[in-house]
């Protein structure tokens, strides 16, 4: 196969530039919360839904990871005192603690803050939606 094109590779070097400068996010909630970007997505998941708890199942499908990946970080989510995990008919059950939901509430608007600042507001209305209808294409999102 040919190497990239000038173009490719600017493309691709964008991308990882890119890629570095959102994982500030990241970093933003931790040093402010402790808690990692996947520990906020588990935990909005979670807040978000009837009775602050899901299906460990539905919450896999929510978030797009693998049921392994899920299941081990829920593994230290446990151990942390975040959420819990239950046998249930037909599977598991993952619910929000009282910790856990304090620290969804605590991380909420740092991670809302993190994203505005180093996503939203570089980007006009008409970018954001340009570049959302080009990442949904990127990871098969459905809606795009």
């Amino acid at each position: 196969m040919d190497p990239l094109t000038d173009d490719e590779a600017e493309l691709w070097a964008a991308w990882l530039a890119a890629s570095e400068a959102l994982a500030q996010v990241s970093a933003d909630v931790a040093a402010a919360t402790g808690l990692s970007e996947p520990d906020v997505t588990v935990l909005t998941c979670l807040q978000e839904s009837a009775g602050s708890r899901l299906r460990q199942s539905d919450l896999a499908a929510t978030t797009g990871w693998h049921r392994s990946r899920l299941s081990h970080h829920l593994r230290r989510m446990e151990e942390r005192g975040l959420v819990n995990r239950s046998e249930v008919p037909g599977g598991v059950e993952v619910r929000l603690t009282t910790m856990g939901r304090a620290a969804a509430v605590r991380a909420r608007p740092v991670h809302a803050d993190a994203v505005r600042r180093h996503l939203v507001q570089l980007l006009s209305a008409r970018d954001r939606e340009r570049l959302l209808t080009l990442l949904r294409r990127v990871s098969r999102t459905p809606g795009s």
